[in-house]
């Protein structure tokens, strides 16, 4: 079995010109930059920051943050490194493809869906638990959450996850003008938070600034707790499971993380981007720019208004959580109505991220061609819709504890593939030419991706089970579907690539004949000039 063969560069941009299986190319630079803001401020600034401080790192969130924006910023170089060679859907799946070989883009593939349907599904329902918070706050007795007997069903994930998945059918631009617009208000809110909660900020909440270890207990990590609930590399070396100290810093940035997926989710909108080559590195690396900036904004301000022990106290703290303990409830109903809007664009981004990556495996043949189809509106209307489907159900029937860490695992082992295919490709492919380069190769991808391994291993050992139970199933499908219908082994690929080359070589000669006609025209006009001079 041929499971590490890979697709050449110019199969894959051949693909992208397939009647019927071809993407729209309607973004710049500043709608994947928005749309990069629009996905990292949501979860991460407005929930998962709080609960990092709280259960994990105390007031040194700030530097898990950091460290997490260190990380990740690497990685993301790496994408934009890529991005600028192949600017094709399917962001960590395709460029793994080209390089390290079909089985390992098929498990990063595999990985990625599982990292954006967790993702798509925890922030829609991180949408409707502070779309009820906030109804709380106003006073008001509605709730989204429906009981029918032992069985809880919350709509609010359906009615989000519905209204984004109708956007995106009709377009990609669509949805991102509507994205762009609430990505302001929400940034908006941010220097909102920053300003008013300045002023509540006390410096004894910042000692200390690294709490010292505590034993992790059931309380901090829900009903499992214990060895289960501890960073995969405590429970190898047989430490006791703990919290805060250096340990819970690493294991908050490991959490925190989750903050910056939306990164590698833009990468996947390359194939509909005007002059990708320019605008996905420079929207990446705008939009990265700007959310750690916000990020340690943020966890200064909410880490100095009240003391992580408070924090902790709470089942699920949260920025509104922080100014009602400080008594600024009038901040807290403001924040909440921000939070409802400003998660919503997240679910966006999410559902495209996802959809793309769908299709990108789809297309080449590793899951049914059929779901790659794309319409009128040169989107896979039918693809879109069924994956909004599926995040809503997800979403409306389970827990977001069991959900969150699911995403980051998915996350951090793209970002480590990816970043280790750096060098292969610059050693396989040295003629290819790259608007963007990441510096130090191939000792600075190789750290990327060590860090980012380090930061996997600092998650819990029940993700990992979860996930090697999710990759199982993966190889299941791979061996028993993927690898017999995958285009890049019957040929057609090559054919693909033929007719694209003839097509190119037919524009080519027009172009070529067309300038000459021009020259020929002006020329002409030149020579008649000067005869009627003379």
């Amino acid at each position: 079995m041929q499971i590490f063969r890979t697709k050449s560069v110019e199969q894959t941009i051949a693909e992208t010109n397939e009647t019927g299986h071809s993407l729209k190319r309607s973004l710049g630079w500043w709608d994947l930059a928005v749309m990069g803001v629009a996905v990292a401020v949501g979860a991460g600034i407005f929930s998962v920051g709080a609960q990092a401080a709280a259960f994990h790192a105390g007031p040194a969130v700030i530097i898990s943050f950091i460290i997490a924006g260190i990380v990740c910023g690497a990685a993301v170089m790496c994408y934009a490194e890529f991005a600028s060679i192949m600017p094709v859907a399917g962001s960590a799946y395709t460029f793994t493809y080209a390089t390290i070989g079909e089985i390992m883009a098929w498990i990063i593939g595999w990985d990625l869906i599982l990292e954006m349907l967790m993702a798509g599904s925890v922030i829609s329902k991180y949408w409707g638990v502070y779309l009820n918070d906030f109804m709380r706050l106003m006073g008001l007795n509605w709730n989204t959450n429906l009981t029918f007997g032992s069985f809880h069903l919350d709509i609010a994930p359906i009615i989000i996850v519905g209204f984004f998945t109708v956007l995106l059918v009709f377009g990609t631009k669509i949805g991102a003008r509507v994205d762009g617009a609430m990505t302001i208000l929400k940034i908006a809110i941010v220097v909102f938070v920053v300003v008013v909660g300045f002023f509540y900020v006390k410096a004894a909440n910042y000692t200390p600034f690294v709490p010292p270890s505590e034993p992790a207990d059931v309380v901090r990590h829900g009903e499992l707790g214990g060895s289960m609930a501890q960073p995969l590399w405590q429970w190898l070396t047989h430490m006791q499971p703990t919290v805060y100290g250096w340990s819970g810093v690493l294991s908050g940035a490991a959490l925190v993380f989750f903050a910056f997926i939306g990164f590698d989710v833009v990468a996947t909108a390359s194939e509909e981007t005007k002059n990708p080559k320019r605008n996905v590195p420079l929207g990446i690396g705008v939009g990265m720019l700007l959310v750690i900036v916000m990020y340690v904004l943020v966890a200064i301000v909410t880490t100095g208004m009240v003391s992580y022990k408070k924090l902790a106290q709470v089942d699920s703290p949260s920025l509104a959580t922080a100014f009602e303990l400080v008594g600024a409830d009038w901040a807290a109903k403001i924040i909440s109505f921000a939070i409802v809007l400003g998660l919503a664009t997240v679910v966006m981004v999410l559902l495209l991220g996802l959809t793309r990556v769908v299709f990108a495996m789809s297309r080449d043949g590793l899951l049914p061609r059929g779901i790659s189809r794309t319409g009128k509106h040169g989107t896979p209307a039918r693809l879109q819709i069924v994956v909004g489907v599926v995040v809503a159900l997800v979403a409306a029937c389970f827990n977001i504890d069991v959900l969150s860490d699911m995403v980051n695992i998915g996350t951090l082992s793209a970002f480590t593939l990816v970043a280790l295919a750096i060098p292969i490709m610059r050693k396989k492919r040295p003629d290819l030419p790259r608007t963007f380069r990441i510096p130090g190769n191939p000792w600075v991808p190789i750290l990327v991706a060590l860090a980012n391994f380090w930061l996997m291993l600092n998650l819990t050992v029940l993700t990992w089970i979860r996930f090697l139970v999710w990759l199982v199933v993966g190889f299941a499908i791979y061996f028993s579907y993927s690898y017999n219908h995958a285009r890049l082994g019957t040929g057609e690929l090559d054919a693909e690539l033929e007719r694209f080359d003839k097509e190119q070589r037919i524009s080519q000669l027009k172009e070529t004949a067309r300038e000459t006609a021009e020259a020929k025209a002006k020329a002409a006009a030149k020579d008649e000039r000067r005869r009627e001079e003379r």
